[in-house]
């Protein structure tokens, strides 16, 4: 915990459960940074890797369990922001280099972290008012261009219709 302001932030893990997906990460679970807002809810404080259906700043509603662990159980408010995963094509001309990716996105400032080394997927954070035709005209040519794949985990409708 920390005190801002004589309030108390309390920073806890939220978990969220799903089906795998095939030929994906066997994981079920993931659990992602969050600040506890009161009455069952927290704010997301990172972009998910495996998770579908939120965002970075997204409000979440939590259960916690007997053993302490807080369960996403919803979704309660979108922070307009958007989840997009970035995997590095291995023999495409960016190599296994996150930082490349980093480097290729690098003028829409977007925040994202690294899932590892060895699987180096960017899981970044695009946020509401960001220039989303550039990002997803770029992210498409990167496609057709071999530099990566990418895939959409949290889109907002003006992510949709930009």
């Amino acid at each position: 915990m920390m005190t801002v302001m004589g309030s108390t932030v309390e920073k806890i893990k939220v978990w969220f459960r799903f089906v795998p997906r095939e030929g994906w990460f066997p994981q079920d679970t993931e659990g992602l940074w969050a600040t506890r807002l009161g009455d069952g809810t927290a704010r997301v404080h990172n972009a998910p890797f495996l998770q579908d259906g939120v965002a970075e700043g997204d409000v979440v509603r939590f259960r916690t369990d007997a053993d302490g662990l807080h369960w996403a159980v919803g979704r309660v408010s979108s922070s307009g922001n958007c989840t997009i995963r970035v995997v590095p094509v291995p023999t495409g001309p960016l190599g296994r280099s996150p930082h490349a990716v980093y480097q290729r996105l690098s003028a829409f400032n977007l925040a994202g972290e690294v899932f590892s080394e060895d699987f180096p997927m960017v899981a970044f954070t695009a946020p509401a008012g960001a220039d989303f035709v550039g990002i997803k005209a770029l992210l498409q040519q990167g496609q057709e261009e071999g530099w990566w794949h990418y895939e959409v985990g949290c889109g907002t409708d003006e992510w949709w219709n930009a």
